[in-house]
């Protein structure tokens, strides 16, 4: 059965808060990461919803995922996620990174169009 409006709005406000969560301990973990969004279909929860970690360049992106730290996102992610009553089965297939300079050089530096792009993908 579809959440309705009001169900949509109250996951969408328990999500914004634990991910920002999530954020604000990992700034201090991750070298480079500046930030973390969502994109969810509400149709399709909580198969459609993706996670993407924000690093500023591509540099500190690869760098993480070389020193192993998906996991870590991928830790940080479920506990934000089962804060906010979302249990996924395998975390790592809603969970990415990207870069500020990455967004910079394939869209200008426009977020909306490249999650958008990102989430009629997933």
């Amino acid at each position: 059965m579809p959440l309705s409006k009001r169900e949509q709005a109250h996951l969408e406000r328990l999500l914004s808060q634990t991910l920002t969560e999530a954020c604000e301990t990992a700034k201090a973990e991750l070298l480079g990461f500046q930030w973390l969004t969502h994109v969810v279909d509400y149709a399709n929860v909580p198969d459609s919803l993706q996670v993407i970690w924000v690093f500023d360049s591509e540099a500190n992106r690869q760098a993480a995922l070389a020193a192993g730290q998906m996991q870590r996102m991928n830790d940080f992610t479920a506990m934000a996620l089962s804060e906010a009553g979302v249990r996924l089965q395998q975390i790592e297939r809603h969970v990415s990174c990207d870069s500020e300079q990455a967004c910079q050089h394939s869209h200008a530096g426009d977020w909306q169009k490249r999650l958008a792009r990102r989430s009629r993908r997933a």
